[in-house]
């Protein structure tokens, strides 16, 4: 009771409400935060504190950013949504919000697409820089398995690497990316390599023009970290992957290189494991695998941990089938 009342207390205030309904459709920093709603960074600081001490919001720190975001589980979870849905989003003041939002993240996304332009022809080099590109792919390949592949779909495809390495298994293959610098050397890549029957599409992620159930295999390779909601995006892999189909996820670990923000784009220092699992499970997916894979001792102080997923759209039998195949 006293927890529960805790929290009533402290959304009892308009900011907070707004914050509330910020929140709810993604997490932010406190810069993003001050932005959007015109308020000093020490007034939202306050709020934020308050909120997150009731147990509404998580808060957690990701190299020089701290981020916030409605918290997963618990009462204070329960009431922070139940608030929300009370909110009349048609309002004045919260419309005003999500047009900031918006805004935001229209300069977040015209950023990275302008660095995507400019790396798009060294982009191999680009990422050897930080992980062996050849024992992480040995490692998801490993995952994959021998057979044949009926549709993939390989989301944020970048340069095509990926199809390139499971396309001549599978019947069909489709790449995504809102690149279309990095489209084209997709394509060329492709056409290099004699895998005609693979494609590549100018898209987004979030919001894929393909049908519900069509793929068996879903890849997404180092995308998740340059993304404003990940979460967003393994919903739309879950909603294309048919049942008992399988997603294949690789990102960094959380780490604390913080210029990878400013010099190549990312959105996040990694994905936290705790993270990930959460994500899964709203995503209506479930674990099957995961492990990482260290740098060696040569780059300890710049290589970086890479995770790996394996994830199942359940259909009853077909997932604990694959676990004893494991």
């Amino acid at each position: 009771m006293d927890k529960i009342l805790q929290g009533l207390r402290a959304v009892g205030e308009t900011s907070r409400l707004r914050l509330l309904h910020l929140l709810a459709q993604g997490e932010l920093n406190v810069t993003e935060i001050t932005q959007i709603l015109g308020q000093s960074q020490p007034r939202i600081s306050r709020h934020l504190k308050l909120m997150c001490d009731a147990g509404l919001l998580d808060r957690y720190r990701e190299g020089s950013w701290v981020l916030f975001r409605l918290k997963d589980s618990g009462p204070g979870a329960k009431l922070a949504q139940a608030v929300v849905e009370l909110l009349p989003s048609q309002a004045a003041q919260l419309k005003r919000d999500a047009e900031q939002l918006k805004a935001v993240r229209e300069a977040r996304a015209a950023e990275a697409q302008r660095y995507f332009k400019a790396n798009a022809s060294n982009w191999h080099q680009i990422r050897a820089l930080h992980v062996s590109e050849a024992e992480v792919e040995a490692a998801w390949l490993k995952l994959v398995g021998e057979g044949e592949i009926e549709t993939l779909v390989d989301l944020g495809t970048g340069t095509g690497r990926v199809l390139e390495l499971l396309a001549p298994r599978a019947r069909q293959a489709i790449g995504i990316d809102r690149s279309r610098e990095m489209l084209a050397i997709a394509r060329a890549n492709l056409e290099k390599a004699g895998l005609r029957h693979a494609q590549v599409r100018l898209g987004d992620v979030n919001s894929l023009a393909l049908p519900d159930r069509v793929a068996e295999l879903v890849t997404i390779h180092q995308v998740l970290h340059y993304l404003d909601d990940p979460p967003k995006a393994l919903a739309e892999a879950e909603r294309v992957v048919k049942p008992g189909g399988r997603v294949l996820i690789v990102d960094f670990a959380p780490h604390d290189h913080d210029f990878l923000r400013e010099e190549h784009a990312h959105r996040r220092l990694g994905i936290a494991a705790d993270h990930m699992s959460v994500w899964l499970q709203r995503a209506g997916l479930e674990l099957a695998h995961f492990s990482t894979l260290k740098p060696p001792k040569r780059m300890t102080k710049t290589g970086l941990t890479v995770s790996v997923w394996l994830a199942i759209k359940s259909d009853g039998g077909t997932l604990r089938k694959r676990q004893r195949d494991a």
